[in-house]
């Protein structure tokens, strides 16, 4: 019985190796992001004497969205990978090693990752506030849905830091 949980245990180890792809996938999806900004950097650049300072903002908190997203893109891959998969060993003595990398867990990881969605829910939140008055059209559902999404991820984030602090200090108090 004990060779065929060994080869078991060893399987189920394994299949972390099928986060792999979808890690790659996430890169793929991060080029798009990049040709994006690209794409309104460009639009930016060429129409900005005809442009009101409002539609230059909005251009510019859609970059600035864009940038945010790639960030949460780089700690999800990086990492994920790391927590998930296996240790990038090209990074051990790299120079552009990210400092947070060092100290880095699920706790960690889902920390970053909440504070990433509020600040990209933020942009969003203040690019609605700032179209508004341009946009007789909108809908004050839809900015106070956007606004209750916006409070939930601050709760939720608030209660996984809450969370995390107190599993924490059980662990060193089991020590």
């Amino acid at each position: 019985m004990k060779p065929f949980v060994r080869r078991m245990e060893s399987f189920i180890f394994f299949s972390r190796w099928l986060q792999a792809p979808l890690y790659l996938g996430l890169i793929v999806a991060q080029g798009v992001y990049v040709y994006k900004f690209l794409r309104e950097l460009i639009h930016l650049v060429a129409d900005a004497p005809a442009m009101t300072e409002t539609q230059i903002m909005l251009i510019v908190l859609g970059l600035i969205d864009v940038v945010m997203i790639a960030n949460l893109l780089i700690m999800v891959v990086i990492g994920g990978y790391e927590t998930f998969v296996s240790k990038i060993d090209i990074l051990e003595q790299h120079e552009d090693r990210p400092e947070w990398l060092s100290h880095v867990d699920a706790g960690v990881l889902k920390t970053k990752l909440s504070l990433a969605l509020i600040s990209i829910s933020s942009i969003h939140l203040l690019k609605t506030f700032i179209s508004a008055g341009d946009m007789q059209n909108m809908d004050e559902r839809t900015i106070l849905w956007q606004v209750v999404i916006h409070c939930t991820f601050l709760v939720s984030a608030v209660v996984m830091a809450l969370t995390d602090k107190i599993m924490a200090s059980k662990a060193q108090a089991a020590h």
